[in-house]
Order: structure tokens, then C-alpha cells, then sequence
């Protein structure tokens, strides 16, 4: 008997209850914010990624070509093959394109390079005069761009600078950091979309003094 009423007294026992009830819902709340704070995280790092490629696509549109110089050549001539069309608008046929990046051709490193890194070659150095994409966002490298040049239609035949191109910059291969919900979740190898930029090229030549 004095078994059973000790049994009973257990049952009614309240106390601990909050105890128990805040070690449940302690991990929920901060598994919640930590996803809060790891999403504007991400927002972040997207934004920095599409702003470091439309800096990039304006600045490799004042800059010599990307590709092989040679194959640019040969996909892009500035004269007609008939002399006599020099002068008339070259063809707005955009299935006329050369790319470089990614499992294609390999772009030019140099020119690449100084598209990526900037003026003074490192990534996130203070004070470089001409800042490259991967100092506005580090995780940017070369091996992660891939760039297309196409036919726009625009210039004409015997253009001293070549036909008038658009450019299309994009970016590979780079996830997310998500230092919590990645180890927790698994969620560290989902990858940043390509957010492709297109601009229309100016002179393809790099200034001396740029």
C-alpha cells in the first residue's frame, strides 16, 4: 500500500515539468534563429556574387578577349570575306559564339586573371587602384567564370575594333557557406546559381593606363 501511494505521488509530481518542457523547445528556438541568420547569410552571399559579376562583365567589356586571340579571330573577323561588304552591318546571328571556362577551352590566363584578381593580382588587398571580382567577393576565382562572346548585330564590316559582341559572364561551382545548417543539416553543397550577366562589349582592348 504505502508502495502504491508513493507511486501516486510520483504521477502528480509536478515539479521539473518546465525544466523538461524548456530542454525540448531550447534546441527548436535556436535551430530557428541559427536558420534565420544562416538565410540572410546566403541572401548576402548571393547579392555579393551577382554584384562581383556585373562588375566583372563591365570591366572584361573594355578589356582584350577572354578566348584563344586566335579562334576570336576566326569566329569574329572584322572584314567581310567579300571586300566589297565592308561597311554594311555585320550579321545579328547570336548562334556565332566562342566561350572559354568551366569543361570548355581554357580562357586566357593572364586576361582572366586581371579580370579576377585586379591590378595588383591578390584578392582583398587594400588599396588596389583597379579592384578585380574576387575582392569584391573572394569566393570568385578564375577556374569558376565561364564567358561566351556572341554576334549582336551591331557594328559593321571593316570595323577598325571589330564587330560590336555581347558578353555573357557566369559563374560555376560555388556554394553556399552555411557553417551551422551545413554541419547540422547537411546543407553545405548547395550551389550558388550561375546568375549569367550579359553586356554588350565596347572596344575589346584593354587600356594601358586601365
Amino acid at each position: 500500500m504505502v508502495g502504491l501511494r508513493s507511486l501516486f505521488s510520483f504521477w502528480r509530481d509536478d515539479r521539473g515539468i518546465a525544466l523538461s518542457e524548456g530542454l525540448i523547445t531550447i534546441p527548436i528556438v535556436l535551430l530557428m534563429f541559427a536558420a534565420f541568420i544562416e538565410f540572410g547569410y546566403a541572401m548576402s552571399q548571393w547579392n555579393q556574387t551577382v554584384k562581383a559579376l556585373q562588375y566583372g562583365a563591365r570591366l572584361a567589356a573594355v578589356s582584350d578577349p577572354l578566348v584563344d586571340l586566335d579562334d576570336f579571330t576566326d569566329a569574329f573577323p572584322t572584314d567581310a570575306d567579300d571586300p566589297l561588304n565592308n561597311g554594311d552591318a555585320t550579321p545579328n546571328d547570336s548562334t556565332i559564339s566562342l566561350s572559354c571556362g568551366g569543361s570548355g577551352s581554357p580562357c586566357d590566363a593572364a586576361a582572366l586573371s586581371r579580370i579576377v584578381q585586379g591590378s595588383d593580382g591578390a584578392c582583398g588587398a587594400a588599396g588596389d587602384p583597379r579592384p578585380g571580382i574576387c575582392d569584391l567577393n573572394w569566393r570568385i576565382q578564375p577556374e569558376n567564370l565561364v564567358v561566351t562572346y556572341q554576334r549582336s548585330g551591331l557594328g559593321y564590316w571593316g570595323r577598325p575594333d571589330g564587330p560590336v559582341l555581347t558578353m555573357r559572364l557566369e559563374v560555376r561551382d560555388i556554394t553556399f557557406d552555411l557553417p551551422i545548417l551545413g554541419a547540422l543539416l547537411g546543407l553545405d553543397d548547395v550551389t550558388i546559381p550561375a546568375h549569367p550577366v550579359t553586356i554588350t562589349t565596347e572596344d575589346l582592348k584593354t587600356c594601358s593606363t586601365c
